[in-house]
């Protein structure tokens, strides 16, 4: 069981993550939104989408960090202990912002008439696994770092250690093993996100407008200087339907 959930299904995810989005991007280009809300509602919006998106990019950027820096690069620069400390309270602040964003979101999306019209099965779906990442990963924040046993658990010696092993496509499952189950349970949870992501609306993270750097200039050009015709209106040097004709055939 230790094989499949921690060396098999992680590759199994990012199979599923890099073929759906190459599937979504040539099939459903059009689908590949958020199906924007906002003429529905913004008071709301203005508040939980910055709270929840800020949050969600400090959260992620902590992850990234514990995950891919070894824990003896940070140990020549900073102690164990006021990295434990500031790493507990930036994540916590930022999980706390973005679970209150998702909150709003949710919220407004349930009691906006036209949101919660809009809303798909799908969309249920990835807020309730989505919601449950945060909440999951708060407590293994707060209560991770001790077994069962009562022994001090460091998931950069664990949890850290086995993602690494996955990049180089030699799964150290012992590592992952030894971790506690909060962070197992997360770390689950997570994988079903990703694997969510290219079926929902989540896809829109991956959509970066880099062709705004080389697009060409856009010109604007006035139409030229026209004069309004004083008997009826019309514009001079044009004639959409061929009225002169018809007023000189009346004539």
């Amino acid at each position: 069981m230790d094989l499949l959930l921690w060396g098999v299904l992680p590759y199994l995810v990012a199979l599923v993550l890099i073929g759906g989005l190459i599937w979504r991007y040539r099939y459903d280009q059009f689908g590949w939104t958020t199906r924007s809300s906002q003429l529905y509602e913004s008071r709301l919006l203005r508040i939980a989408s910055p709270l929840f998106h800020f949050g969600l990019l400090v959260v992620l950027g902590g992850h990234l960090m514990g995950l891919l820096i070894p824990k003896e690069w940070t140990d020549l620069v900073v102690t164990q202990e006021t990295y434990h400390t500031v790493a507990l309270g930036a994540g916590t602040l930022a999980g706390i912002a973005t679970l209150i964003g998702i909150g709003m979101l949710i919220y407004r999306r349930r009691t906006v008439g036209p949101v919660f019209l809009a809303t798909t099965k799908n969309d249920k779906l990835m807020y309730v696994v989505l919601v449950a990442a945060i909440v999951l990963g708060m407590i293994a924040t707060l209560t991770g770092s001790t077994t069962p046993t009562g022994a001090e658990h460091n998931y950069r010696e664990t949890v850290s250690i086995w993602f690494r092993s996955l990049l180089v496509f030699q799964p150290n499952i012992a590592a992952m093993v030894a971790s506690t189950w909060q962070f197992k349970v997360h770390i689950l949870v997570g994988l079903g996100l990703f694997a969510l992501v290219p079926f929902s609306r989540l896809v829109h993270a991956f959509t970066v407008p880099l062709h705004y750097l080389f697009r060409p200039y856009v010109v604007y050009r006035s139409r030229d200087q026209v004069t309004p015709t004083p008997a009826r209106g019309r514009v001079r040097g044009w004639d959409p339907i061929g009225t002169r004709d018809n007023d000189k055939g009346s004539k």
